[in-house]
């Protein structure tokens, strides 16, 4: 999953050469299966507290808002580093947004609402909170079925135009959880990833601004 200023070419130092690409990979794939692994481990020696399924949701819900941020922070990282390198971990981060997004979903129809459709879509039509998560779901799976690059040729600049979602579940997300967290008055950790993805929203919408300009200035 990616936005389409990230295929564009960069002038860059040098960066990490393919010897390191692909055993830097399989530590971060390695490293990003902690936060399920730690749950695994919770689970199997009753850590999970006094209600197991609040808790399941929160952890997978928030890895997955994290591992988002670090998706929509790969190409600041690449411009400002030089690093292109970097490029060749968006795909596998933002999968593993999709990943725990499944888990976090899973947790939802399964142990809340044990598959009970009917009480599912009540919930989307009449809590916020529900309806904005299952919205960036649902733009999740379109992101993840296009992922291959079969798909980026197959699609063309249309795939361009539909992994521009990122944004919207980005901000979705943001929602979601301050939602989710609002009811019990805790809302230390949206203020702090609501200004990260602002941040990085504002980041993108700067450098968008720049290359208009640019190419306005050219055409004068």
């Amino acid at each position: 999953m990616a936005s389409a200023t990230d295929i564009e070419g960069a002038r860059a130092r040098p960066a990490l050469g393919p010897r390191w690409v692909v055993p830097v990979k399989i530590v971060v794939f390695v490293a990003m299966l902690f936060p399920l692994a730690r749950l695994v481990l919770l689970g199997a020696t009753g850590g999970l507290g006094a209600n197991p399924i609040e808790f399941i949701t929160r952890s997978t819900g928030l890895w997955t808002l994290v591992y988002l941020c670090i998706t929509l922070a790969i190409t600041p990282a690449r411009r400002l580093t030089g690093l292109t390198a970097l490029a060749r971990f968006r795909r596998m981060i933002g999968l593993y947004v999709f990943f725990f997004a499944v888990l976090h979903f899973t947790t939802y129809i399964w142990f809340d609402k044990w598959f009970d459709v009917a009480a599912m879509l009540k919930d989307i039509g009449k809590r916020p909170l529900i309806t904005v998560g299952f919205a960036a779901f649902v733009l999740l799976i379109a992101l993840a079925v296009t992922s291959p690059k079969a798909m980026v040729r197959k699609l063309g600049r249309r795939w361009q135009t539909l992994h521009r979602a990122i944004y919207l579940i980005a901000a979705l997300a943001i929602l979601h959880f301050w939602w989710m967290r609002a009811g019990k008055h805790d809302l230390e950790l949206p203020k702090l990833y609501g200004a990260i993805v602002i941040a990085l929203l504002a980041w993108r919408a700067i450098a968008w601004l720049r290359v208009r300009l640019r190419a306005r200035n050219k055409r004068a």
